[in-house]
C-alpha cells in the first residue's frame, strides 16, 4: 500500500513508469553527480569506480545542507535500472520515516567521508515498498496476463529483469508467470 501511495504522491498513473529522479526532490533529496565529488583522491576515486563498483550501489549524506536536502550519490558504473530502484530505496527511507543507526567516518585521513548504514529490516522494508511503487501489482498481473516477457515488463516500467522477477515472486505471480514462459522460467532458477 505504501508503494501505491508514493505512486499516487508522485501523480503516476496505475501503469505508467515512475520516475525516482523526479520523486528524489519531495523526499527533500539532492541527486549528485559522481564526478561532482570533491576531496577523493585519485586512488579512492579509482577503487569506488573500479574493484569496489559492485560492492555500492549509492549512498546518502547523514548530515543535511543548509536548506534540509541530504545529498545522495549513485553509483555511476551501475546501469539506468539499478540506479531508479537504489534511488527508490533512498527516497523510501525517507518517506518511511527511517533513521541511520550508525554512522562511520571511512578513508584515508586525508579523505574522510561520513558513511550511514540502516537496519536490515529497514533495508528490506525501503527496497519493497520501492520495488512496489516501482512495480505496483495490478499494472504487473496485467502484464503478466497478456503474455509479457520479465523483459518487455522491465522495459515498460524502466526496471531491471531482477526487480521483476523479485515482484512476480513476493507478489505471488510466478506460478502464473512460470505457467506463460516455462522456458524463461526456469533458466531463472539456475
Amino acid at each position: 500500500m505504501q508503494g501505491l501511495g508514493l505512486r499516487d504522491f508522485a501523480g503516476v498513473t496505475e501503469d505508467g513508469a515512475l520516475n525516482p529522479f523526479a520523486l528524489a526532490r519531495f523526499a527533500n533529496l539532492l541527486v549528485v553527480d559522481f564526478k561532482q565529488v570533491q576531496g577523493l583522491s585519485a586512488e579512492a576515486r579509482e577503487h569506488l569506480l573500479g574493484p569496489a563498483a559492485n560492492e555500492w550501489s549509492g549512498g546518502a549524506c547523514s548530515r543535511a545542507l543548509p536548506d534540509g536536502r541530504k545529498i545522495i550519490i549513485l553509483n555511476p558504473t551501475h546501469g539506468w535500472q539499478r540506479k531508479h530502484a537504489t534511488l527508490m530505496e533512498e527516497i523510501c527511507h525517507v518517506f518511511l520515516g527511517h533513521t541511520p543507526n550508525r554512522l562511520a567516518v571511512v578513508g584515508s585521513p586525508g579523505n574522510k567521508a561520513i558513511a550511514r548504514d540502516y537496519q536490515k529490516l529497514d533495508e528490506e522494508a525501503a527496497y519493497a515498498t520501492g520495488a512496489a511503487a516501482l512495480v505496483p501489482f495490478k499494472a504487473l498481473r496485467k502484464l503478466v496476463l497478456r503474455g509479457k516477457t520479465a523483459r518487455e515488463i522491465a522495459r515498460h516500467f524502466g526496471v531491471s529483469r531482477e526487480l521483476v522477477g523479485y515482484r512476480l515472486k513476493v507478489t505471488r505471480l510466478w506460478n502464473l508467470y512460470k505457467s506463460a514462459h516455462p522456458a524463461e522460467a526456469k533458466s531463472s532458477q539456475r
